[in-house]
């Protein structure tokens, strides 16, 4: 029986969005107050989706410390209270939700095993999220 486990994280990180390959004006037509020189920051919730098969003996689909130990180093620990414009990930890609999302998964992709990582689901505000299930 496949089932599925998900659970809710917090971290804190400022960006500015600012694309190199466009012009000052380009940027802040594109972006608007995101494009700030300054930045601005987030309190991201970042929503983590494993499934897999419930194992027999243990009746967990994941161990919940194994998934907040990979959360933790691999993610909260790296992003938390940063600037992410200044992170290796986001030398060649504007640090936006959509691209934070997807470093979220590829950062956790296999180190959740036996379960599979299924989704990363980030909300940037109460009205922004954004989710990515892999390539």
């Amino acid at each position: 029986m496949k089932a599925y486990f998900g659970r809710r994280y917090m971290l804190s990180a400022s960006h500015r969005l600012h694309a190199p390959s466009l012009s000052d004006e380009a940027n802040r037509a594109t972006y608007g107050k995101c494009n700030n020189p300054h930045g601005h920051g987030h309190n991201y919730v970042v929503e983590v989706l494993a499934g897999g098969e419930v194992d027999a003996e243990t009746g967990m689909v994941v161990n919940m410390a194994t998934l907040d130990e990979a959360v933790r180093v691999q993610v909260l620990e790296r992003f938390d209270h940063t600037n992410l414009n200044l992170d290796p990930l986001f030398e060649n890609r504007v640090p936006t939700t959509e691209n934070l999302c997807r470093a979220v998964f590829d950062l956790l992709d296999g180190k959740l095993e036996p379960a599979k990582l299924e989704r990363v689901r980030v909300e940037e505000t109460e009205n922004n999220f954004f989710e990515y299930c892999g390539a």
